[in-house]
């Protein structure tokens, strides 16, 4: 396990914070099943298994378990009491299934996540349309302890399930004049019930900046907890992009798109003077309707929990920070 010391911009937790042990302890199945040679039949298995999380309230152990995890943690780690699955699944912003944060764990349950394709298309040598199981196979997937932050004051500490976005990238070799990574994500009025209102312009998109997009902290996630997403978290692919605000990464995407100009993204278009471009985590800077110098972490005692102060780029400023060296935070917020 790497932790990162107070030097890399991470603390040693105090013992009432550390993970629970029982939290991991699946990943002892995962390394058997690596062990036995299992994982590929696993992977063709996918379609199947997947059906499997698409209950409305799922729990650790009642989804389809992830083949081939990596059973030890890299990347960046937070020790960071973990959030309680039942709040991460039940505690969502995904408004193509209702704009009440308990809405998607109740309609979500329609959307349909096989077959599933993502066209990568653009700025880029190798233009390809992926299924599932090809993005699955591009490379190992490993579990990884991120920060999620809303903008209302919350956050989440989860351990996302999948790979750096960056793998993807170079596979598809961006050309030289490609500046931005488009997300656009699955707007189906057939299984998503509130596609169609007012609320924001369908299809949902986000965008990054190609080095944004090229960092390993940026994830291309296929699951949490060890097993695969449910639908109400982003299934069957998502994007984490763990120093911004929750909204900046993307769920159930179908196409990603490499460009020369600043993508147009939802929020945005929505409410320019609310929610920027780039959206980095940034206590300084005030939400037109709340400060966001402070946060909670969802699932402790509600309104009545003792705040956190918010932290620069989620506390991730030593790994992301340069990305934005020079320039002035609170006009590119």
């Amino acid at each position: 396990m790497l932790i990162k010391t107070c030097r890399d911009g991470f603390h040693h937790p105090v013992s009432s914070e550390i993970t629970a042990r029982d939290v991991y302890q699946g990943r002892r199945d995962l390394v058997k099943l690596m062990a036995g040679g299992l994982a590929g039949a696993a992977m063709a298995s996918w379609a199947s298994r997947a059906a499997l999380a698409q209950s409305a309230t799922p729990r650790p152990g009642k989804l389809a378990p992830l083949p081939g995890v990596r059973s030890s943690l890299t990347g960046a780690v937070t020790m960071e009491r973990l959030t309680d699955y039942k709040d991460v699944s039940s505690y969502n912003n995904f408004y193509e299934f209702g704009t009440d944060k308990s809405d998607p764990a109740q309609n979500a349950h329609t959307l349909k996540t096989s077959p599933w394709t993502v066209e990568i298309e653009g700025l880029i040598k190798k233009p390809a349309k992926y299924t599932l199981e090809d993005l699955l196979k591009l490379s190992a997937q490993e579990e990884r302890i991120y920060r999620l932050r809303c903008v209302e004051g919350w956050s989440m500490v989860i351990p996302w399930v999948g790979y750096s976005l960056s793998e993807l990238i170079k596979k598809v070799e961006p050309l030289g004049n490609a500046k931005y990574v488009e997300f656009v994500t699955l707007a189906d009025p057939k299984t998503m019930p509130f596609v169609g209102s007012r609320v924001l312009a369908w299809p949902y998109v986000e965008g990054l900046r190609l080095d944004e997009a090229m960092h390993p902290l940026t994830l291309l996630t296929f699951g949490m907890y060890g097993e695969v997403l449910p639908n109400q978290s982003g299934a069957p692919v998502r994007l984490v992009v763990p120093w911004k605000y929750g909204f900046k990464s993307g769920k159930s995407l179908v196409k990603i798109r490499f460009t020369d100009k600043q993508p147009a993204t939802a929020w945005n278009k929505a409410a320019a003077n609310e929610y920027g471009f780039f959206s980095n985590v940034n206590p300084n800077v005030d939400h037109p309707r709340w400060s966001q110098a402070t946060e909670r972490r969802i699932g402790e005692d509600g309104l009545f929990a003792k705040k956190r102060k918010t932290l620069m780029f989620n506390g991730y400023e030593a790994q992301v920070g340069q990305l934005y060296a020079g320039m002035d935070l609170k006009k590119f917020f």
